[in-house]
């Protein structure tokens, strides 16, 4: 039985206790592996470095999104598209085979992008007609357009993601909301480290709630540098909740 007609039917796949590993997602969807455009990494041979990594965990594709952000990070298709490039050409010379390297973003909501979607100005999106957009925001405070933002992206043909939820302060102790947001329509993405309590003791407290919940649609490493995939080979693959969050329906595998 395919994983895409068991969610049809609202079924998840058994998890192996003796084959329990990332390669069941198959798909990365949130990392920062392309040189030199954000915080991620720094030059080729560190994204070199990062995608060997990830396919040691079991990857066989990744879809890196790097920051786009008015003050920090004024990436475009144009730039992104040239790193994805250079990288994919890095790869092949280093010999690096089955893996599959795709790129979108991770839009943070400020100003700047609420201007490109008034414009009407191509957004990068992922999972082919699916046209899942990547969503982040203030890690302190509240967007008070978020609303109105998703309801913008939704009406021009997007499927909003919001980028690691657990990580939002301004949300703890309002798990209802995230609840809210969900039954708004908008897919929650969280980060297998947090699983880890690298971010914060909160993160993981909040990572967990949504996995017991089953609110978690997409899970990404969100890799920046070597510190983080060492954390999910060191600490996230034997944690208690990585059995959890592979037993529910998420999308990775169909990206």
């Amino acid at each position: 039985m395919s994983s895409f007609f068991q969610r049809l039917i609202g079924l998840s796949a058994p998890v192996s206790a003796e084959a329990l590993s990332l390669g069941q997602l198959g798909v990365d969807m949130h990392s920062h592996l392309l040189p030199g455009l954000d915080d991620g990494a720094e030059t080729l041979p560190h994204s070199i470095e990062l995608l060997r990594a990830l396919q040691e965990l079991g990857y066989r594709k990744l879809i890196m999104t790097p920051h786009i952000m008015g003050d920090f990070y004024r990436n475009t298709p144009a730039t992104i598209g040239a790193a994805l490039a250079d990288l994919q050409a890095a790869a092949a010379a280093a010999d690096i085979q089955d893996i599959e390297l795709e790129a979108a973003a991770e839009y943070y909501l400020d100003e700047w992008f609420g201007r490109k979607l008034a414009a009407e100005e191509p957004l990068l999106s992922f999972g082919g007609d699916k046209r899942y957009i990547l969503l982040e925001t203030s890690y302190m405070n509240e967007s008070f357009t978020f609303d109105e933002t998703i309801f913008n992206l939704k009406a021009a043909g997007y499927q909003p993601v919001l980028a690691h939820p657990e990580r939002y302060t301004y949300l703890y102790g309002r798990f209802n909301e995230l609840e809210r947001i969900r039954e708004n329509g908008v897919l929650l993405q969280v980060n297998l480290n947090s699983l880890a309590g690298y971010y914060s003791p909160g993160a993981k407290h909040v990572a967990e709630k949504l996995i017991d919940a089953g609110l978690v649609d997409m899970v990404g490493t969100d890799t920046h540098h070597v510190r983080h995939t060492a954390t999910l080979r060191d600490k996230v693959l034997p944690a208690q909740y990585l059995r959890k969050l592979l037993a529910l329906p998420l999308l990775n595998a169909d990206l």
